[in-house]
């Protein structure tokens, strides 16, 4: 009996250690919540191909997760392009911004931290991925999407499938086979890996003397769709999601490394109406039930969360992911490359 009594005073003792570190623990999760649920609202920019559905689904994963009644507004995206330039001028002009939490790729928040346009937060407490906490702590990739050259697998005989990326330089292209979108932040990606600065540009600049025919991303993707260009320079998993939804014949040329790994990456912007909420709802964008639904609406899941798709289809493949280390150089790129192509 005498040791029973000594057994359960350590247990008592093991307790009173742990419990209130535990408590501690969970208390910051706990604080953003309530300072969450004080706010109410979340004016939330996303890719059009989440959808207003795909929206509302994690909208009520969220609330349900969390025991919140936020009233999730979706802002989706027309032209991510544009609008990050509208948050650099809002921001500029000392206006407020029109969106409290944007998820767009990563190279858009390389223009967003380089000129300290993030709200950060310390997400490394709440016990996220270190991996997954990009530009300061200003921004959480949550979703990678993966960009290739794509063709129209109905119209391209297989002999002429592109095997390498320099097999887009192949002047057959030239006339307006080949599709170029406003994303040259892909191209600009090139210059991180073994290629280099010098290499990437000088393909650019042989890519643009082709003449490609110009668009945004779903304008190449629906002229490649219907047959008026060949091949797409590059093309996001996105667009090829919707393709095997629909059963366009619209598919990647596979065999092309480094394959390009945009991450969407989820930021609440400085001076937002609304950030905690939307620093809670970024968390919560790491989680099995919303990379369920995101997944499901968009197409994509993360590359560094084992059992996804995103993580079974990188491995083995030489896949370039961006850093913050290479976020001045992809920013300064983009731009560069944009006016090369014929983009102002």
């Amino acid at each position: 009996m005498k040791q029973l009594g000594f057994f359960m005073a350590g247990l008592l003792a093991l307790f009173v250690q742990v419990g209130p570190a535990h408590r501690a623990a969970a208390a910051p999760i706990d604080e953003l919540v309530a300072a969450a649920k004080k706010e109410g609202v979340l004016d939330f920019y996303a890719p059009s191909t989440l959808s207003p559905e795909g929206a509302q689904k994690l909208g009520e994963a969220f609330n349900k997760k969390y025991s919140l009644s936020i009233k999730l507004q979706y802002i989706n995206s027309g032209g991510m392009t544009r609008d990050i330039g509208k948050v650099v001028s809002l921001a500029a002009a000392g206006a407020p911004q029109e969106w409290d939490l944007m998820v767009v790729h990563d190279a858009a928040h390389s223009t967003l931290w380089l000129r300290k346009l993030h709200k950060t937060f310390d997400y490394k407490k709440l016990g996220i991925d270190p991996r997954m906490i990009q530009f300061s702590s200003g921004t959480l990739a949550f979703a990678n999407q993966f960009a290739l050259p794509a063709y129209n697998r109905k119209l391209l005989p297989a002999q002429d499938v592109p095997q390498r990326w320099e097999d887009l330089l192949d002047p057959k292209w030239k006339g307006g086979k080949l599709g170029m979108s406003t994303a040259t932040h892909h191209l600009a990606r090139l210059a991180t890996g073994p290629w280099g600065e010098g290499k990437t540009t000088e393909f650019v600049k042989k890519l643009a003397a082709l003449q490609p025919t110009l668009g945004r991303t779903g304008e190449i993707y629906s002229r490649l769709q219907i047959g008026e260009i060949l091949v797409a320079a590059t093309l996001e998993d996105s667009q090829l999601y919707r393709a095997k939804k629909t059963g366009a014949p619209v598919v990647f040329a596979e065999a092309i490394e480094p394959v390009i790994s945009p991450a969407y990456n989820a930021g609440v912007l400085k001076g937002a109406q609304h950030p905690n909420a939307g620093h809670l709802f970024a968390v919560f964008l790491t989680t099995p039930e919303a990379q369920e639904i995101w997944e499901k609406y968009g197409g994509q899941s993360s590359a560094f969360i084992p059992g996804t798709t995103a993580y079974k289809y990188a491995q083995g493949k030489n896949v370039l992911y961006l850093t913050q280390d290479h976020a001045e150089m992809v920013d300064r790129l983009t731009r560069e490359y944009g006016k090369i192509m014929g983009y102002k």
